[in-house]
């Protein structure tokens, strides 16, 4: 049977400012040469597209609730944009729970889902992670910095990496951050949750498609592991 692994592809790798078609062709033949070993679940994320609805509804006093829900819109488009990009039929919509996420792997190596059902203080990533522990799968967040640092290193130039990270000392990092709705940060405080208590291995890397296949082909690559 092949092994699953569950992506976490931040909105910022499909459309920084406009779709990074040239990055997500490779995305693309990565995972394809790949798909030998490996099924794929890839939960979009919103990115920037999504914070933009969100702070509007945030500065005419709209609820976190609507706040929330404009961004899952935004991930589910996303999603049925990299299926359609995949060469994939989504007429038939996309998948808005784990039985269905189930389902299509049954039948095909690659799947896309945005976020599932509304939940209170979550994000995309904490969808990820929550399908990481329904599937039993290892997870993989692809975001816009190589990893995990001990500060915002598109902010703070001194920022210092971190490669390795305990599921505890991970957790209490996350939860110094104060929820928002579309927030960024390379995986929220109920992924971090989650992962601790299913004791999910964890991958945090950049964008670079070459990293992901090291790191699927079981070669050295750049980021941080989360475990133990």
């Amino acid at each position: 049977m092949k092994e699953v692994v569950v992506i976490s592809l931040g909105g910022s790798i499909i459309v920084p400012d406009k779709i990074h078609t040239q990055l997500l062709e490779k995305f693309r033949k990565v995972l394809n040469s790949n798909r030998n070993k490996y099924k794929f679940v890839v939960v979009c994320g919103g990115g920037s597209v999504a914070r933009k609805y969100i702070s509007s509804l945030r500065e005419i006093g709209k609820s976190i609730f609507l706040q929330s829900m404009a961004g899952i819109a935004v991930t589910r488009m996303n999603a049925r944009f990299m299926t359609y990009f995949f060469g994939k039929d989504a007429s038939w919509g996309i998948p808005h729970d784990m039985k269905q996420i189930k389902n299509l792997l049954l039948k095909n190596d690659v799947v896309f889902c945005g976020a599932l059902r509304y939940e209170k203080n979550n994000t995309s990533d904490g969808t990820a992670a929550k399908i990481a522990s329904f599937l039993k799968a290892n997870f993989i967040n692809m975001t816009n910095v190589k990893g995990l640092y001990d500060k915002n290193p598109l902010a703070h130039k001194n920022a210092k990496f971190i490669p390795e990270e305990k599921w505890d000392s991970f957790m209490k990092r996350a939860n110094k951050i104060k929820f928002e709705a579309g927030q960024h940060y390379v995986l929220d405080q109920n992924a971090a949750k989650i992962i601790k208590e299913h004791k999910i291995k964890t991958f945090i890397i950049g964008d670079s498609m070459v990293n992901l296949d090291n790191l699927l082909i079981g070669r050295k690559f750049t980021g941080t592991v989360i475990e133990g």
